[in-house]
């Protein structure tokens, strides 16, 4: 019998879902890409080698799978296809081995235009997008005007709906936004050089993966971003636009819940955020500093510095209920060695009330006012250990704290960027 796997990202992403995805892909015939677009940046280091995929679901790697992108994804045809050509770079040989939804809607030009005009008219209101068009993409989708991939098939029907999109594309950006019309004609040409490399992936992504669950095929289902960013449930307006939680997985690519089988998020033992929005136990101070220096903090797509703060988790419990996680994959360990004390956010005062769990929304978040519990840190190094019994006794102390105040087993440990370098306490697939 087959097990099906969902991997999302627990805190507001750049967890390191990338390193987790692949590692697991061993047991897996295909991995599948469920939301988001190539605004989402999964760094994988493999033997020292580092390979950085946006759309391209991170199992890729490993050449005996399948990967697909499923219809809750937005793809622009231009980032796809350049990651393609930077994976056969890299010597890896990707080209028969994606899959792409026909239903999965297309980012063109001008949602990339109207993206920049618009976060730039809010001035110092700005969500703090990447500026790559998925918003306004997924906008369209909502709004039943989405040029999907299936359109490309026939070039007379997307170069009317490209037109017909531009006419309102334009009379915002030069009427509201007071900025440049696109060229619609020049969108069209343009795509329709890149269609045929695109359409030779199409896929009916669904019953692909329906099929292949019943002779017994195993997947990951691959999520981006993380779930405080969720559009529904995250830091609202500070969102993306999709889906972030696992239940998305279903809807994103056709699959009914009942066949996913184990939920892994994956956290940081400390917290991260790029972009604005509230973030309660965000550092200023050295320790700040030292995190994003020695964790890398750098956004893998937008190359913008990561805000860091200490371990948040009342927002990690909110994480654990929305997702149903199985388990935890905890990240980053060895980013804590040497701390002379390490702290752990155990909920929130907010209103002069105590919080075990995240408020919904902006607006009260930014009212919350962490509480800590204080742990004695450790000066051994445990990056690259690869057992549990090995690690020091603080860190498996404030490791067991953070599973207990989030409510959730950890499953998986990384102490560092490689491969090798994890410790398996349970194998999802198991």
């Amino acid at each position: 019998m087959s097990k099906n796997v969902v991997v999302v990202g627990a805190q507001w992403g750049d967890e390191g879902k990338g390193k987790i995805v692949d590692w697991l892909t061993e047991s897996v015939q295909g991995v599948v890409r469920f939301n988001g677009g190539h605004n989402a940046g999964h760094t994988l280091v493999i033997n020292g080698k580092k390979t950085i995929l946006r759309l391209i679901p991170s199992g890729i790697m490993h050449p005996h799978v399948k990967c697909y992108i499923g219809n809750g994804a937005v793809v622009s045809p231009q980032a796809l296809l350049a990651e393609l050509d930077e994976l056969e770079r890299h010597g890896v040989d990707a080209e028969d081995r994606i899959f792409v939804s026909g239903h999965c809607p297309l980012i063109l030009p001008y949602h990339v235009a109207l993206d920049h005009a618009r976060e730039a008219s809010l001035g110092d209101r700005k969500i703090g997008t990447t500026g790559r068009g998925i918003g306004p993409a997924y906008e369209d989708k909502v709004a039943r005007r989405a040029i999907h991939v299936n359109d490309l098939l026939d070039p007379e029907l997307f170069a009317e709906k490209v037109r017909r999109n531009c006419e309102l594309i334009n009379f915002m950006l030069v009427n509201y936004y007071k900025a440049e019309p696109v060229n619609s004609e020049e969108i069209i040409e343009n795509i329709l050089k890149l269609a045929p490399r695109i359409v030779n992936k199409i896929c009916d992504v669904s019953c692909t993966l329906n099929e292949a669950m019943a002779k017994g095929d195993q997947f990951l289902f691959e999520g981006a971003q993380g779930t405080m960013l969720d559009i529904d449930h995250g830091t609202y307006p500070f969102v993306t636009s999709s889906n972030t939680v696992a239940g998305s997985a279903a809807s994103g690519a056709g699959v009914g819940p009942q066949k996913l089988n184990y939920v892994l998020g994956i956290t940081k033992v400390y917290c991260t955020r790029v972009g604005e929005g509230p973030f309660p136990t965000e550092l200023f101070d050295e320790v700040g500093e030292t995190l994003r220096t020695r964790g890398n903090e750098v956004g893998a797509v937008t190359g913008r510095p990561r805000r860091c703060g200490w371990f948040d988790g009342a927002a990690l419990r909110r994480s654990v209920e929305w997702n149903g996680l199985s388990g935890l994959a905890v990240m980053k360990l060895d980013v804590l060695d040497g701390l002379e004390t390490v702290r752990l956010g155990v909920g929130y005062e907010y209103k002069g009330q105590k919080l075990d769990v995240m408020p919904v929304g902006a607006d009260a978040l930014y009212q919350c006012t962490p509480i800590y519990e204080d742990f004695p840190g450790w000066t051994e190094s445990t990056f690259g250990v690869t057992r549990w019994e090995d690690l020091p006794e603080n860190a498996r102390r404030y490791l067991n704290r953070l599973s207990e105040v989030a409510g959730c087993p950890i499953a998986v440990i990384s102490t560092g960027p490689d491969r090798s370098q994890t410790i398996l306490m349970h194998n999802p697939f198991n």
